[in-house]
This record gives C-alpha cells, structure tokens and sequence, in this order.
C-alpha cells in the first residue's frame, strides 16, 4: 500500500465524493431507496448535489465496492438487498505495535504474501464492474497525492478493490483485519524536501497503475509483479529508516 504524505499540517477533510457517498448510504439506510429501487441517474446527482460526474462516479463506486448497489448495463444503478452482518472475523495479531518500525515490516511482509497472491487472482476473475471500481480507486489515490491530501482511506479502498475482485471474501477479510492503519507514511523522517515528496508521489502513482493495468489486462504473472515491487518498495523504506535510527543511537 502507499505511504502517506506528511501532512500534518493539512486538514483532512472529507473529499465530496465521500460526502456523496454517505449521503447516499444514509438515504439507502433510511429507507429512501429501498432494496430493488433504482437509484438518480448521474446526471440527476450531478444536479442535485452540485457535484461532477467524476464526483458522483466515485461515489457510486464506494456504493458498489460495499455492496449496496449494483450496475446494470443501460438500466442504471439499483439498490441491492441487505445481507445479514458476517460474524466478526475473530482471527487476531498479538503483541503489534505500529509504532515501532519493526512491527510495520512484519506486517509488510505479511501482507505481501496475500496481496501478491490477491492481485494475480483478480487479473483472472474480475468482472467489468469490479475492474471498474479498481480504476476509480486508483484515481481517487491519485487525486488524493496531486492535492498534498491524506491518502491513507483512498488507498486502503483501492487495495480493499482489488481484494474484491478476487471473489473471494476472506482476501477483504484479511485486510479488513488488519485495517488502513498499517498503510506506511510517506514521510517516515519528517524531513523530506518537496522535491523528494514529489519524486514520492510520481513513483507511488506508477506503482498503483502498474498494478492496476495488469489486472485490467488479465496478466496473473504481471499482476503480481507489480504488486510485489509495490510492497517491497515499502519495505525497503521501513528498513531504510530502522538502519538510520540504529545509526542516530550510536
């Protein structure tokens, strides 16, 4: 996953997609749309919001990616029938601490052997709607990085996509377990110039689009590639500053 950038002194509001999208799942919850019914059209919620429709796709997207809604090709988007809540995923990690660089690796590595698996998988078993919800994930990460903005959520939800399209519910299950916490900073020293946040910034987008190409184009091998040299990227980075902290105690 990518590492945020230091932002600390940026607020993090919520992106008008998102505020679209909880207005929307509140008005589902509410029973404004009950399961069955067909949602606005874009250009209605486009309308009546005061939003694009790149706005108003993303979403939708976040709708699909939680299974509330479906699309249906040249019908529109309608509301799905609520499933009952999953018992709680009682599988558990002791003793981590994310402060600590070392426990940051471990999950890194962690998450590397089921996400390099996860994305191979959905480059065979994706449907359309889910590739999709992938392209609009990875944008949204990178509308996010362009504005110096929080990536932290957009990230995790793009992972959370292409775990997704796995079709296999235990691949979000997993991530779900370990939750966008784990997602690593950008900035792990604090004082990284605006030229290296930039050069950050270009590589973490072509990294996200490099797997997300892959899995569009049904390469398994590629996919996982891709997704490896992600995480590892990553990696290298934690290890890098546990090396300087080592140094710093000297």
């Amino acid at each position: 996953m990518s590492e945020e950038l230091n932002t600390d002194l940026i607020a993090s509001p919520k992106t008008r997609a998102t505020q679209l999208s909880d207005t929307l799942r509140q008005a589902i919850a509410e029973g404004q749309f009950p399961p069955g019914s067909k949602l606005p059209s874009e250009a209605q919620l486009t309308l009546a919001h005061g939003v694009s429709r790149t706005v108003v796709r993303e979403a939708l997207a976040a709708l699909r990616s939680d299974r509330l809604v479906e699309a249906r090709q040249g019908a529109g988007v309608f509301v799905l029938q609520a499933t009952p809540t999953p018992p709680p995923f009682n599988l558990s990690l002791g003793h981590i601490d994310l402060a600590r660089v070392s426990s940051m690796i471990e999950l890194l590595e962690l998450r590397t052997a089921v996400e390099v698996e996860s994305a191979g998988m959905a480059a065979l078993r994706r449907s359309p709607a889910q590739e999709e919800v992938i392209f609009e994930r990875h944008y949204a990460v990178r509308s996010c990085l362009e504005a110096h903005q929080p990536t932290s959520e957009a990230d995790f939800a793009l992972h959370l996509s292409i775990a997704d399209a796995t079709n296999n519910p235990r691949f979000r299950e997993f991530l779900t377990m370990i939750g966008k916490n784990v997602i690593p900073r950008a900035a792990l020293r604090g004082d990284e110039t605006a030229e290296e946040q930039m050069d950050y910034i270009n590589l973490l987008v072509d990294e996200h689009y490099a797997i997300v190409t892959a899995i569009s184009e049904g390469d398994e091998e590629k996919a996982r590639e891709a997704m490896r040299r992600h995480l590892r990227g990553s990696q290298l980075r934690y290890r890098n500053l546990l090396r300087a902290q080592r140094e710093d105690v000297r």
